[in-house]
């Protein structure tokens, strides 16, 4: 099987946009005397860059899925800008739960902006991606 049909039959299913999501609880969640020294890592914005990574494909994983598994082409615009603002408002979320919860974590409204950010690029993803794939007509997991 191609590898690119691999992939696409591994992302039409919910399993990966599950576990990304419980990964991203389980990243958040994490206590702060459990998260690395930051004199280990010298790059500066690596904080923000994993906020944009983490919920960047967040939307994509979730997106990518509900296009393999739609039937119609119609509002799959809407729906893929609702998935971004659901991401927003969990990456929202997830900061008032380490300021009010997570021992030794508080609250950053720029990791809220790079989940924003993150969300936005996901979006842009998805539509660059799976407009590709629905445009190619001897794809078998778009349903036209």
């Amino acid at each position: 099987m191609h590898i690119g049909r691999r992939i696409r039959l591994l992302l039409s299913s919910r399993v990966p946009a599950i576990t990304w999501s419980i990964l991203i609880f389980i990243l958040l969640a994490l206590p702060g005397n459990m998260l690395p020294d930051e004199k280990h890592f010298n790059i500066p914005g690596l904080d923000k860059l994993v906020h944009i990574i983490l919920f960047g494909f967040f939307v994509f994983l979730w997106s990518f899925y509900y296009a393999c598994n739609q039937g119609r082409i119609i509002d799959t615009h809407l729906r893929y800008l609702k998935i971004a603002f659901i991401a927003c408002i969990y990456g929202t979320f997830m900061e008032f739960v380490q300021k009010y919860f997570i021992p030794n974590r508080n609250f950053d409204v720029f990791d809220i902006l790079a989940d924003v950010l993150g969300a936005a690029a996901g979006y842009i993803l998805v539509l660059l991606t799976v407009s590709h794939f629905k445009n190619n007509a001897s794809n078998i997991l778009f349903k036209k």
